[in-house]
């Protein structure tokens, strides 16, 4: 979700899979029972459902993976799980470290944390101050998941507008990890975050010695100003081994190349009128289609309607042509499912590639409009998609921050 101030409590995202959808729950931030199965798919089974522990109950927001382990994001802190028994996951620890949003990557031993609601410090039990507090903390927590039952809090790197999603890139040289912090709506009012914050922020992590992990770079990425509302990004997704990111920023779907990971290249920018915030990007296997989602509505109004159609609020498949500086992006096509909801919450949102090789399949949430998993082998035809519904909640408020 979204708002045009930036520290709003928010409502949750909905989870990936049927399992990954028992770990976080249904949709609603605070609901824990079971989601009805009243409109149900018949390819897709929920086989867990684990409530949220009370340390950490906030929103859920994102979710890594590391072997037999799951990381939940939250608003309070991250949880891990064990999954090695899919029908059975298990709380393995809670660590409770609050600054909002709690968008995750696990690299190794390391976990990234994105904090983007300011904190007295950068202390875990730190109390909240306002955006106008130039003291006030926000950015990266870098933590050491090595013992997944006692994770080490090893460092914080503040960032400009903190962080409110973000994204790892592997250094070449095997000796540094880079997290790009993407974060959005400056105000004159915020001493931290000023406009025209046109920019991501790049923190640098020696692996040697993670708790040295600093500011590397801050590369404007706008510098003649994004498309309409465009005032950084909400979203990055790297391929490393093609060196290339697909950057959703607000107004504008970005191509980067990444070859010097501190140096990220803006290589193409497109626009769409259908398009009301570019909020994330997801590559094919191979790296050729990308997929950009549009949370129209800001994450809390019905915009699987008649009225608002299938092309606004809608997914939209793009092909890569060329390389390097030549890299181009051509439309393909929309998806966005075909079932209205009423007044229900139903925006287009979070989402993952599921891992089948040679195979690309989506699968996404839609808040109160469920969970999808979409074939988009043709990126030019969608059709070939199967739906389930697992939130029957009552609606959030219309107020939240981006999840």
């Amino acid at each position: 979700m979204r708002t045009p101030t930036r520290r709003v409590a928010a409502f949750a995202a909905a989870a990936a899979t049927a399992l990954l959808t028992g770990l976080l729950g249904p949709a609603a931030a605070h609901a824990d029972t079971p989601p009805s199965d009243d409109i149900s798919s018949d390819h897709v089974e929920l086989v867990a459902n684990v409530a949220k522990p009370e340390a950490v109950s906030n929103v859920n927001s994102d979710l890594a993976f590391s072997g037999d382990y799951a990381i939940g994001g939250n608003y309070d802190g991250f949880v891990v799980y064990d999954i090695s028994t899919p029908e059975d996951p298990r709380i393995v620890s809670e660590v409770v470290c609050p600054g909002g949003q709690g968008d995750v990557a696990v690299s190794g031993d390391l976990l990234y944390f994105a904090v983007d609601y300011p904190r007295a410090s950068d202390e875990c039990g730190a109390p909240s101050v306002p955006t106008t507090d130039p003291n006030g903390f926000e950015g990266i927590r870098v933590f050491d998941i090595s013992d997944k039952a006692a994770p080490e809090y090893v460092a914080a790197v503040p960032t400009d507008c903190g962080a409110h999603t973000l994204t790892l890139v592997p250094g070449k040289d095997g000796a540094h990890e880079y997290v790009y912090a993407s974060s959005y709506s400056p105000h004159v009012n915020f001493p931290n975050c000023q406009p025209p914050h046109d920019k991501i922020s790049i923190v640098e992590i020696p692996l040697d010695d993670p708790a040295s992990a600093a500011l590397a770079a801050e590369p404007v990425l706008f510098p003649d100003g994004g498309h309409r509302s465009t005032s950084g990004c909400h979203d990055i997704t790297a391929f490393p081994s093609e060196d290339i990111a697909a950057a959703a920023c607000m107004g504008d779907g970005v191509m980067l190349d990444i070859s010097d990971p501190l140096e990220p290249v803006v290589t193409e920018v497109v626009q769409d009128p259908n398009f009301d915030f570019w909020h994330s990007a997801t590559f094919t296997n191979e790296g050729r289609n990308v997929l950009f989602t549009d949370e129209l509505g800001g994450g809390g109004a019905p915009t699987c309607t008649e009225e608002i159609g299938p092309e606004r609020g809608a997914n939209a498949i793009y092909a890569l042509s060329g390389e390097g500086d030549d890299t181009t992006l051509e439309f393909q096509s929309y998806f966005k499912i075909d079932r209205h909801q009423g007044d229900q919450v139903c925006v287009s949102h979070n989402g993952s590639l599921i891992p089948v090789p040679g195979q690309d399949f989506f699968v996404q949430s839609w808040y109160q409009g469920g969970v999808s998993v979409i074939d988009f082998n043709d990126p030019k035809n969608t059709p070939g998609r199967r739906t389930t519904t697992t939130v029957t909640s009552t609606p959030p408020t219309s107020s939240g921050a981006s999840t």
